[in-house]
């Protein structure tokens, strides 16, 4: 190929998720405790199952976007190479990784301004920006040029389904998303935020389930009112923070939706944010964040 397909490591694809896609994914720091690691689709610094086992043990990890200076590195070989570059991650509504990347990007152009470089913004957080770019990464391996992959994510992103609901309220009282009065209440009463993104990426808590054998349910409501009409012939995507027999459940639960149903892991990007537990669907259709 003349270009390379680029995301960030916040897309939660497993490593062989990514291979599938042809993507070259990103990696991003996440912070436990005094130690700094990088994470990979293949978690090669941190296995999940440590991640979350560290959550679970009080910790609370920060996390870190990609900096001015990583992207300078990660592009530059490539262009020097005479390669061009399409790059889409996390959402500009989640993070400031998006306009970070455009300050290198002008620089990089300066330098090599016979290269094409597109930066998209993917509107797309976690497993939904995971499987916009599964999607797109199908249609870079079959040779769409870089011009027509730019213009299918572009057409693409708006279609993405978002539906998530977090098990773990601590962190997102810790991380100041909710109030510890709301939290205390929610975990006495068992009750979880059911979350989904608007059409910027940015995360919106859009009501409330109330017990754990109402999640999949809830979750299935919403697959069956925002799937698109072809959905039997297109994939889903479902991701799970330490939790795989939810995964499993949920995914059995629509399998019959959708001519595929993947899982993946959510990683410490955004698992640092929702803790363990936290269930998702991702899938095309009409991208309706209102419960």
């Amino acid at each position: 190929m003349k270009y390379v397909f680029m995301t960030d490591a916040s897309c939660d694809l497993t490593a062989k998720q990514a291979e599938e896609a042809g993507v070259e994914v990103l990696p991003m720091e996440f912070q436990i405790e005094d130690n700094i690691y990088l994470h990979y689709p293949d978690c090669r610094m941190m296995p999940l199952e440590d991640f979350y086992k560290a959550i679970k043990d009080g910790v609370v990890p920060k996390t870190t976007q990609i900096n001015f200076e990583n992207f300078k590195t990660y592009f530059e070989p490539y262009l020097k190479a005479g390669k061009d570059i399409i790059f889409t991650g996390i959402a500009t509504g989640l993070s400031g990784t998006y306009n970070t990347c455009l300050i290198a990007v002008n620089e990089l152009l300066e330098k090599y301004p016979k290269r094409k470089i597109y930066i998209v913004d993917s509107c797309c957080d976690s497993a939904g920006l995971g499987f916009l770019v599964y999607l797109a990464g199908k249609k870079y391996k079959e040779g769409m040029s870089i011009d027509e992959l730019k213009n299918y994510i572009e057409e693409t992103k708006d279609k993405v389904c978002h539906w998530f609901v977090v098990d773990d309220l601590d962190l997102l009282k810790k991380g100041g998303r909710i109030s510890a009065l709301t939290a205390t209440f929610g975990k006495a009463l068992q009750i979880k935020p059911l979350i989904s993104a608007d059409e910027t990426g940015k995360l919106v808590n859009v009501g409330k389930i109330r017990g754990k054998s109402n999640i999949i349910p809830t979750l299935v409501k919403y697959v069956k009112r925002d799937a698109d009409k072809n959905a039997k012939k297109q994939i889903a995507f479902v991701a799970h923070a330490d939790n795989i027999a939810g995964a499993k459940e949920l995914r059995k639960a629509i399998k019959g939706m959708f001519k595929e149903v993947q899982i993946c892991d959510i990683g410490p990007v955004i698992g640092s944010h929702v803790g363990p537990g936290m269930l998702a669907v991702v899938f095309l259709g009409n991208r309706n964040y209102n419960a």
